[in-house]
Order: structure tokens, then C-alpha cells, then sequence
């Protein structure tokens, strides 16, 4: 692989560990000060706002941009979201708890806003690092680099919290965002910019992505697939409950927790590097779905640790088949000039799926109870994998090999 995309993808992995640890101080400090599984989903939906509404706007400025200067920019806004983060804790400014709770959300809302803008600049840029027959294989080596930081992360979150406290956890935090910036700094090639479409409207532009992706017979099933099981099938807005009142674990269980989903998917991307997925793509994909959902089952009915945290890792492994897969496909399909813009489409799926599926999980459990709730979005998750499987012949047939040519 070139230089500068081990440089790219190093960087990555350390955005991916900051971001997943401040996840951690976010959650368990919002449930400190709230007790109230509504506020954990409310943080998801503050971030989900800003990353969905800016998407399409994101892409269209990539497609328009120097992909590598949108991501070292995104990069300093979430180091402002962590910098907010540790001044709203530090005990020298003596700020109230009353107070802390909105500049918690502050601090989620600016992660939302560098979460809009970090898939369509990621995708923009590696196709042009990467000759087209090895991008599977440099989306298995980034998902096995963000894999890992998304496994490290939460647990040294976790651990440090227990340790240092919320404050010395929020500076280390945007102590790796600093490093992030530092290794992008370093890249020595800056992709140029794409050229635009001559005598198209900003408003045919901006939704020439989503009219892109809501045709095709493969990216579109495949996405909503995606979006459906994990917005009713994620239980990480859950994890801070399950630690307190059902496993009783405490924040470095919470960690661990949070980590095992990436532990499960680390490993299967480290297999998955060698390119056995590409062949019958689309029945791996629709097999890795339903495996996941079962895995939720099984974690939302467990009051034992083991075995929450056996079942998670297993959901991570199969979630992660279901992104190589996915990410494999778009990159394969996007036209140069749309990759933006795409992509965009795509983080909106994936934030529909993510942080509005924190929010349902709270919603839920506010309304239902928390295991209540965790087992119904595992019956969705299988449910969604049967009705999108039945209307979708191209994705069952899906090869990824005959996307190479």
C-alpha cells in the first residue's frame, strides 16, 4: 500500500480512538448527571441532526474541494467538540452540573457537524491513493485499522475514566485529536478536485447523489438493509444502563462493553484482508445481517457478563462482513465525480442507522423498559432481513469480483 495512505489510515485509527473514547465520557457522564435513558438517546440525536442535515451539502463541497484539506478541517472542528467537552468538566472553572448537561450536547452537536463532512472526504480520497483492483482490499485494511481504534477506544475510555476521571480522560482525548491532525499534515499528495458538471443547478447537484443511490438496484437495498437492522438492532445507547442496573459492571464494564462489538469486527476485517468475501457478496451479506440480529437477541436477554460480551463481539464480526461488503460496493459503483456526493448518501443512511438508532433505543426503553426494548430491535433486525432479501434478487446475486471489471 502507498505511503500516504498508511499515513491516512493511521490517522483514522487514531480520530476513530478519540472519538469512540469521548463516546464513552459523553454516555456514562450524561447518565451520571441525568439518570435518565431519554438523555442517552438525546445525545445521539444531537449529534445525528448536524451529521444528516449537512450530508448532502458536505458531499457536494468534496466533490468541489480538495477532499484531504475537508478532512483536516473536520478534524480541528472535533477537536473543538473535545476541547468543549474537557472545559465543561475541568473542575477549576467550577461549572454546575445544570450547566454541564447542555455543553455535553454543545459538544455533541460539533462532532455531528465533522461526522457530516468525514465519510464523503474518506471516500474521495483513497480512490485516488488506490488503484481500483485493490480498493476491497484497502476497505478491509481501514475497517481493520478503524476496528481497532473503535475496540481500544472504549475500553481505555472506560478504564480511564475509572481511573483519571471525566476531565483527564477529556484531555487525552483531544490529545489524539491533535495527533490526528499532526499525521494529515504529514501526507505529501493532495488529491486535486473534481471537476463539476457543466449547466447543472447547486440544487440538481446536491441531489444527484441520492437520485444515484435510490436507483441503483444494488447500493439502494443494500444501504437500506444496513439502516433498518442497526437502527432498531443497536443497543449502544443501552450499554451505560446494562452496566449499571442489569450487569453491574461500572464504567471500565461499560467500556469493554462498548469495545466488543469491535473486538468481534477487528478479527473477521484482519481475515477478511485476504479477499475471501468477494465471491456470492450478496448471500454473505444477507447471512452476516441475520447473524447479527440474533446476536442482539441474545445480549438483550443475558444478565450474565460473559455472555453479553461474547454475544456482542459475535455481532461485530458479522457487522463487520456487512460493511466490507457495503463499502466494497460503493466505491466499486461511484462515478469518479460523484464520489462525494454518494458517500454522502451513504453516511446518511449510516447516521439514520447509528445515532437515530441511539435514540429509538432510548425512546424505546423509555417507553417499554430496557430489555423490552433491546429484544424488539432484534426482531426487527431479522424481520428487515427477510423482507429486503425478498425484494431484492440483484443484492442476493451480488459479486463483487464482477464489479472489479
Amino acid at each position: 500500500m502507498p505511503t500516504d495512505f498508511k499515513k491516512l489510515m493511521i490517522a483514522r485509527f487514531f480520530f476513530t480512538f478519540a472519538v469512540q473514547m469521548q463516546a464513552i465520557v459523553l454516555g456514562w457522564r450524561m447518565y451520571e448527571l441525568t439518570k435518565d435513558a431519554l438523555y442517552l438517546g438525546l445525545i445521539g440525536l444531537t449529534e445525528a441532526v448536524p451529521a444528516l442535515s449537512l450530508a448532502l451539502f458536505a458531499g457536494y463541497i468534496v466533490d468541489r474541494s480538495r477532499p484531504l484539506i475537508v478532512y483536516r478541517r473536520l478534524v480541528l472542528v472535533s477537536l473543538a467538540s473535545g476541547l468543549m467537552m474537557l472545559f465543561s468538566q475541568l473542575p477549576y472553572f467550577g461549572i454546575p452540573e445544570s450547566t454541564q448537561v447542555p455543553l455535553l450536547f454543545v459538544s455533541s452537536f460539533l462532532t455531528g457537524c465533522a461526522r457530516a463532512f468525514s465519510q464523503p472526504s474518506m471516500y474521495s480520497i483513497v480512490p485516488k491513493l488506490i488503484p481500483r483492483f485493490l480498493l476491497p482490499r484497502s476497505s478491509a485494511w481501514m475497517s481493520s485499522a478503524m476496528q481497532t481504534a473503535r475496540m481500544s477506544g472504549p475500553a481505555a475510555g472506560g478504564i480511564l475514566f475509572g481511573m483519571i476521571g471525566v476531565s483527564g480522560t477529556a484531555f487525552i482525548v483531544c490529545l489524539f485529536l491533535f495527533i490526528t491532525s499532526l499525521f494529515l499534515w504529514l501526507m505529501e499528495f493532495n488529491p486535486p478536485a473534481n471537476t463539476p458538471d457543466v449547466g447543472r443547478s447547486i440544487k440538481e447537484d446536491l441531489l444527484s447523489g441520492a437520485k444515484f443511490v435510490f436507483k441503483h438496484p444494488i447500493l439502494f437495498p443494500a444501504l437500506t438493509l444496513d439502516m433498518v437492522s442497526v437502527l432498531f438492532g443497536g443497543v449502544t445507547a443501552l450499554l451505560p444502563i446494562y452496566a449499571a442496573e442489569i450487569l453491574f459492571i461500572g464504567p471500565t464494564g461499560l467500556g469493554l462493553l462498548r469495545a466488543s462489538p469491535a473486538l468481534g469486527a477487528f478479527m473477521m476485517s484482519t481475515w477478511m484482508i485476504k479477499g475471501e468475501i468477494k465471491k456470492n457478496a450478496g448471500k454473505k451479506l444477507f447471512w452476516a445481517v441475520a447473524g447479527f440480529g440474533i446476536c442482539i437477541l441474545i445480549f438483550a436477554v443475558s444478565r450474565n457478563y460473559i455472555l453479553s460480551f461474547i454475544a456482542l463481539v459475535a455481532s461485530g464480526a458479522f457487522d463487520s462482513i456487512s460493511m466490507l461488503i457495503r463499502t466494497s460496493a460503493v466505491q466499486l459503483v461511484s462515478p469518479d465525480h460523484m464520489r462525494g456526493r454518494i458517500a454522502a448518501v451513504n453516511s446518511i443512511f449510516i447516521g439514520s442507522s447509528n445515532e437515530l438508532g441511539e435514540f429509538e433505543s432510548g425512546l424505546a426503553a423509555k417507553i417499554l423498559g430496557v430489555m423490552p426494548a433491546a429484544i424488539f430491535g432484534g426482531v426487527m433486525c431479522l424481520l428487515s432481513v427477510g423482507i429486503i432479501s425478498a425484494f431484492s434478487p440483484k443484492l442476493r446475486a451480488l459479486d463483487l469480483e464482477e464489479l472489479e471489471k
